[in-house]
């Protein structure tokens, strides 16, 4: 079955055997966001992807990382949200072209999102509808590590909080909101924001603080 995995998931799976570091500062994160069509995992699409990488406390903006894929599926419904039309003038690549893409972008990175089930979900489905496995990547989640900064008192029980909130809480700009690579841009300073007061000593200790993190091998 190995075998027949196409060659840049073969690639991608390779740069795991690097090893990631467990110092903060030396972990390369990537913070990425989708825009789709929907919220059903199996029903709906991926419009676009955005993402950006983090080392040492800085964001990489110029290695921005951005597609469009085409749309089979289209839900004029949600244009007014993503802003995403049928016939946009952006180039847009196939499904496969663009997970062909993103998987040389994030390599063993850790995956950084807000709720970042939906979007690793998205991701796994687009995957399997081409005969691939689920990403390798540890993930983490914004909103749970937002909330798991604030003092017990001040913690919301389901841990839910949008980004919306975050980008108030933290005067972030959102003058690119419901963009994926504005989407992405700032859930990363949010995610700068929350590391500073988290204060991680290592990457396992962040990874814990997700209360989820020991589920992400079931999306």
């Amino acid at each position: 079955m190995k075998n027949n995995l196409a060659e840049f998931w073969k690639s991608y799976e390779a740069s795991f055997k690097k090893g990631l570091s467990k110092n903060i500062p030396e972990v390369s994160f990537v913070v990425f966001d989708t825009e789709t069509t929907g919220f059903d995992l199996k029903k709906d699409r991926i419009l676009s992807i955005g993402a950006l990488k983090i080392q040492n406390g800085t964001i990489k903006a110029k290695e921005a990382f951005e597609v469009f894929l085409d749309q089979l599926t289209f839900d004029a419904k949600t244009v007014q949200i993503h802003g995403i039309l049928k016939k946009e003038k952006s180039i847009q690549i196939t499904e496969i072209e663009g997970l062909k893409r993103l998987l040389g972008f994030v390599e063993n990175a850790v995956l950084v999102a807000h709720h970042v089930r939906f979007d690793v979900g998205m991701i796994n489905s687009a995957l399997r509808r081409h005969n691939l496995p689920k990403l390798l990547n540890p993930k983490l989640d914004t909103s749970v590590l937002y909330n798991k900064s604030l003092p017990k008192s001040k913690r919301k029980a389901q841990g839910h909080y949008s980004l919306d909130e975050l980008a108030e809480e933290f005067h972030i700009s959102k003058t690119d909101r419901h963009t994926a690579l504005g989407d992405a841009y700032i859930t990363a300073i949010a995610f700068l924001h929350i590391l500073e007061k988290l204060k991680p000593a290592s990457l396992n200790e962040l990874l814990k603080k997700d209360k989820f993190w020991e589920f992400w091998k079931y999306l």
